[in-house]
């Protein structure tokens, strides 16, 4: 491009080395030589951005735009495909924040082999399609959806399948793969025909909040009982731990040290305090290193995959189960969705851009969780712990998904991480959730008691589905009782009858 400064009368055309018309980017630092490569176009109207930066240039006489004039100018490949700068990111720190959500979630290797192998399922083939299925779940919520969620085999999910689908109705694990698969066909459908983002859509404000601030808490609590500071007690229902236990100390250690690293506004301090914790739990025991570093996949890695019965799954008996892992499914993402954009400031106007995008690769994941034997595969609560040290794009999911690759080969080395490490994560990040609680106003009974009733239920029933469940239910009982009917959005009153029918009938 050739150089054409535009200039009013008193600026002769070409007179770019005049110093008249150059002064002003001198005085800003630039200098003659770099001024002399770069395009210049002196535009004499106001409120015109720095094309390169979006600086404005604060010359009450004129304004510049520079292109090229700065050092470094251009975005990578990665950056335009992500929208890093957009969204105020870098890529350091998304991929600081791909290993941060990497870290927190990885238990689930090992995990889920553990609970499936009781149903029967065989545990070193559920291990690489836990792995797989999160890998390739991931690696699209980042490449198709761009946004830093996470997905994996769901806690409590598998949990279900297990113990009360396969075990209580006594069928075949890959009776209980076909249910999943079938759940997660019908929940794509709800995505492609609009249902399932309409109903996101339709859920008030307040409750959203409320449901991310539950969220948070349900993520701290789940952090204190890891680090084993919560416990269970037949009397009082939880009961504080054992504060002399090696697992305890080790998890108030890296709590205090991710405490302070975060006060001091450390970069990547959640992921340091992990790895701080891990090292301190060495000389404890609670830290065991592995015998084995790397592992080869065999023929029974993959034992799992494609083994589903789907014919088995569409017995008239098991419609109850369908329709509780749909409910279950359905709303747990749509509140862990709602919790962690709310956390990355992501939301506009309420509204998740590019939902839809995000609900077709969550339903679809539940699809390839029956396909690969990983059970259902969904939306990470402890994707947050990525948005809570800066990860506000898809790259963070690309390296999450990626370290799930590589885990099939290396699972003993990122299971080396114990639950007492990631305890004080979890409880950092539980706590960042709860600042949406102040923009609700507490002066309207029947917006905030909803919330509140929304907020205590989901940390307190151990499920995010059953706490939006009741929140949803007790907004329209409060708004229908005060006369404010008409303020009902018509599909949440379709959404909390099929809530209370799942109650009665679960």
């Amino acid at each position: 491009m050739s150089i054409l400064p535009l200039v009013k009368a008193d600026y002769p055309c070409g007179a770019l080395s005049s110093t008249k018309v150059i002064a002003p980017f001198l005085s800003m630092g630039i200098d003659r030589a770099r001024l002399q490569k770069a395009n210049i176009f002196v535009l004499w109207f106001n409120n015109v951005r720095n094309l390169w930066g979006g600086v404005m240039v604060e010359d009450v006489s004129k304004r510049a735009v520079l292109a090229g004039a700065s050092t470094g100018a251009g975005e990578t490949w990665v950056e335009r495909f992500f929208h890093v700068r957009e969204r105020g990111s870098t890529v350091s720190r998304e991929i600081l924040a791909g290993l941060t959500t990497f870290m927190t979630m990885a238990y689930i290797l090992f995990v889920n082999p553990n609970i499936l192998s009781a149903a029967g399922a065989p545990a070193e083939g559920v291990a690489v399609a836990t792995a797989l299925a999160a890998a390739v779940a991931t690696l699209a919520m980042g490449l198709y959806a761009n946004y830093p969620f996470a997905l994996a085999s769901g806690m409590g999910l598998n949990a279900a399948l297990a113990f009360g689908l396969v075990m209580g109705e006594k069928v075949s694990w890959q009776v209980g793969m076909g249910v999943v698969a079938i759940e997660g066909a019908i929940v794509t459908l709800f995505v492609l025909t609009n249902v399932r983002e309409a109903i996101m859509d339709a859920i008030p404000m307040n409750l959203k909040r409320a449901i991310g601030a539950g969220i948070g808490l349900f993520i701290a609590f789940i952090g204190l009982k890891s680090a084993g500071l919560v416990v269970a007690s037949e009397a009082t229902l939880v009961s504080f731990g054992s504060v002399t236990s090696p697992g305890v100390i080790v998890a108030v250690i890296g709590l205090l040290l991710t405490a302070a690293l975060m006060s001091h506004r450390v970069p990547g301090a959640i992921l340091l305090g992990i790895v701080g914790t891990t090292i301190v739990g060495i000389p404890f025991g609670v830290t065991k290193l592995p015998t084995v570093w790397w592992h080869w996949p065999n023929s029974q890695s993959f034992s799992t995959l494609f083994q589903l019965d789907l014919a088995g799954a569409l017995k008239l008996g098991l419609l109850g189960s369908i329709f509780g892992f749909l409910m279950t499914d359905f709303f747990d993402t749509m509140g862990t969705v709602v919790g962690v954009s709310e956390e990355g400031n992501l939301l506009k106007n309420g509204k998740l851009p590019g939902l839809k995008n995000v609900l077709l690769v969550d339903s679809l994941a539940a699809v390839i969780g029956g396909l690969f034997g990983a059970s259902s595969v969904t939306t990470y609560v402890e994707s947050a712990a990525g948005v809570a040290q800066g990860g506000r794009t898809g790259l963070t999911s690309v390296v999450t998904g990626l370290l799930f690759l590589v885990a099939i080969l290396f699972a003993p080395l990122f299971t080396l991480v114990p639950a007492e490490a990631t305890a004080p994560a979890l409880v950092i990040v539980g706590f960042l959730m709860l600042s949406g609680l102040k923009e609700i106003d507490f002066n309207k009974f029947e917006d905030a008691f909803p919330a509140f009733i929304t907020l205590l239920t989901i940390p307190l029933t151990y499920s995010i589905s059953r706490g939006i469940g009741y929140g949803f239910i007790t907004y329209v009982v409060v708004k229908l009782l005060k006369g404010q009917a008409k303020e009902i959005h018509p599909l949440l009153w379709v959404v909390s009858v099929l809530f209370l029918l799942s109650f009665i009938f679960a």
